[in-house]
């Protein structure tokens, strides 16, 4: 009997190799994904035209190549990033080498592991379910695998039922390994970032730059207050702020700021919060503005931005407390007053000149201020999607199309108070959120552009050109003054979005970040105190043995009770109702002498029995595998014939 994998068998597999595979399509490289997809997808058929397989030469030649690109593109093979890269492509290579059972085995195995290894870029509620899918998927494969001499292949429902059942019977061993396993104090893949990128704000702003954040709807952080909640035209969460200007982009300050800032005195309102910030790849923690004070391991620049000491690669929670009155800065050297009025030279003609008739015609700052959102305010529309700014983007912006969102305004508007001798810069941040309930949800897509001007003997002010244009941008939040250009779609789907971040954060708080404190604080829950990992080990064990025992007696159990194939148990369970009429069974009776007692015993069942019996012997000896739909249909008829004793 030959162990050659059928071709149900085969594309179970290959589904399975190609579902692992999907779930590393955010970070696997565009050219490695579309080599894979094509190799699976010839590999299959090919198979189907019986075409012999690749040579084993060719198959080491593709794996050294796969090796020296791999290495070409990240520089080594270690890490995430490049590990994943290698896993997933010797996962595809060996399935161009797959022909027998063990080759399968071998294959699903494999995937199990680089599916795990997916789990090492992201551990979402969403993805964690994708990622028990595609177990499924493996499990379904790995029961197609399993012999079956006198039946033909369960359909695929039958194999996915079952692989349901299997991951559903694992999860209380999951659960008891969660909740025992001894923790690490940091994650098991602390390994570098591996250059992996993310969605955030960057350290410049140029028109169009901010769109594609406002197209981004995943979540950026999370903030609980300790006490009450800021009003929504307060919820400005200051995170880089730019001060140099080329004429096109805005940019951090070359060399950085210049180093710790004094901490701001709190004036007014003061609010007490906690943010759990999603991780990206870049320093930058948000705060709400103002921030009093940096968290441990931070620090507060000159520019009363919090920056932490190296990237953050994964999920942070840090503690806040900030005055939304204070203003930073009461006074201004002569070298940062400089760096502050400085404009690039050959740029805004227009504006410039517009704003010395507003200085010549004002009173004070506060006028030249107040001339400018009324300008905005008069003509200006907010969109996102504006048309394509020439060269001088200030002057074509606000002498041509006079549409823009957060960043065009936010420059427009710092170029006219710099032009008009107004000490100004960009502030990008985050503003308006979702709430839900006990928490604010900030989403990329809540990305901000502002001003802020600096007067002398107050310091550093917020102004907002964009609410002067679209109030309900601030008010309401940018899904809703956004609506469908961002791409948000209905409200319902809007709303069961954000009903969904509820359970992503519940997943993250007591899932993702269970650590060794999470989980001595559950087992003094249940009254376990000072236990040791020897102990939880012990425990461990002792639960995995009980298991496995319980497992093994289920086994034998279903193997004792479920004797045969399914058209066995169909005729003995016929046998046995005909035992129950007073026709006893005989071992070793078969069919034709079972119709003839029953022709003498009870005549009357005879027009009934005989053509069952006849289709039982054509299934059991007329053919070397009965179908299962003709089993099935015998089934059905051998428990619809009605049986009575004999009188």
């Amino acid at each position: 009997m030959t162990d050659r994998l059928d071709r149900l068998q085969f594309e179970r597999t290959a589904i399975a190799v190609a579902a692992t595979i999907a779930t590393h399509l955010a970070h696997l490289p565009p050219w490695l994904a579309a080599a894979l997809a094509a190799a699976i997808a010839l590999r299959v058929f090919a198979r189907r035209r019986g075409s012999a397989t690749i040579s084993s030469w060719t198959r080491v030649l593709l794996t050294v190549l796969l090796l020296v690109v791999i290495v070409t593109r990240y520089g080594n093979v270690f890490g995430r990033g490049p590990g994943s890269a290698l896993a997933c492509g010797l996962l595809g290579l060996k399935l161009l080498e797959t022909e027998r059972t063990r080759d399968a085995r071998v294959a699903i195995g494999f995937s199990s592991f680089v599916l795990m290894s997916s789990l090492l870029f992201t551990q979402s509620l969403l993805f964690c379910t994708l990622v028990g899918g595609v177990l499924v998927l493996i499990l379904a494969a790995l029961s197609a695998l399993q012999p079956a001499p006198l039946q033909a292949r369960r359909p695929l429902r039958a194999d996915l039922r079952l692989a349901g059942i299997l991951l559903a019977a694992s999860l209380p061993l999951g659960a008891a390994a969660f909740v025992l396993l001894p923790r690490l104090q940091a994650p098991l893949w602390g390994s570098r970032d591996d250059g992996l990128g993310r969605s955030g704000l960057s350290e410049t702003m140029a028109p169009g730059q901010f769109s594609q954040l406002m197209q981004d709807d995943s979540p950026a952080f999370r903030v609980e207050f300790a006490a009450s909640r800021p009003p929504n035209a307060s919820l400005y969460f200051r995170t880089i702020v730019l001060t140099d200007f080329d004429g096109t982009t805005w940019s951090r300050r070359l060399g950085g700021p210049r180093g710790d800032a004094a901490a701001p005195v709190a004036t007014g309102r003061t609010y007490d919060y906690t943010i759990t910030l999603e991780a990206t790849d870049r320093p930058w923690m948000p705060a709400l503005d103002l921030p009093l004070f940096a968290p441990e391991g931070t620090r507060l620049d000159d520019d009363q931005v919090i920056v932490a000491g190296r990237s953050v690669t994964q999920p942070r929670e840090y503690h806040l407390r900030s005055d939304v009155d204070a203003h930073a800065a009461p006074s201004l050297d002569r070298r940062e007053r400089l760096r502050m009025l400085r404009l690039p030279a050959g740029y805004g003609t227009q504006a410039r000149a517009l704003a010395q008739r507003w200085r010549e015609q004002a009173k004070d700052d506060r006028d030249v201020v107040q001339a400018a959102l009324a300008m905005f305010r008069g003509s200006f529309t907010y969109t996102l999607s504006p048309p394509l700014l020439a060269r001088d983007s200030v002057d074509d912006f606000l002498f041509g199309s006079q549409q823009g969102f957060c960043e065009h305004y936010a420059s427009a508007f710092v170029f006219l108070m710099r032009a008009a001798g107004i000490p100004a810069r960009v502030v990008t941040g985050y503003q308006g959120g979702w709430w839900s309930g006990g928490y604010l949800l900030v989403r990329q897509s809540d990305a901000h552009a502002w001003a802020e001007v600096w007067r002398e003997g107050t310091g550093w002010q917020r102004v907002d050109p964009t609410a002067a244009v679209s109030p309900a941008r601030v008010e309401l939040g940018a899904s809703d003054a956004n609506g469908a250009q961002a791409g948000f779609g209905a409200e319902w789907l809007r709303e069961m979005r954000n009903r969904f971040d509820v359970a992503s954060r519940l997943w993250t708080l007591s899932i993702v970040r269970f650590d060794a404190l999470s989980q001595r604080n559950l087992l003094s829950s249940l009254g376990i105190t000072d236990a040791a990992q020897g102990d939880l080990l012990l425990a461990l064990s002792g639960v995995l043995g009980l298991s496995m025992l319980l497992a093994a007696a289920w086994s034998m159990r279903e193997t004792r009770v479920r004797v045969g194939d399914a058209l066995d148990r169909a005729w003995t369970r016929f046998r046995s109702r005909l035992a129950r009429t007073g026709i006893d069974e005989r071992a070793a009776e078969g069919p034709l002498d079972l119709r003839a007692r029953v022709h003498a015993a009870v005549p009357a069942l005879a027009p009934a029995i005989d053509p069952l019996v006849d289709e039982y012997v054509a299934l059991r000896y007329g053919a070397a595998e009965p179908t299962p739909t003709r089993v099935a249909a015998l089934d059905r008829r051998l428990r619809a014939v009605r049986l009575s004793p004999p009188r």
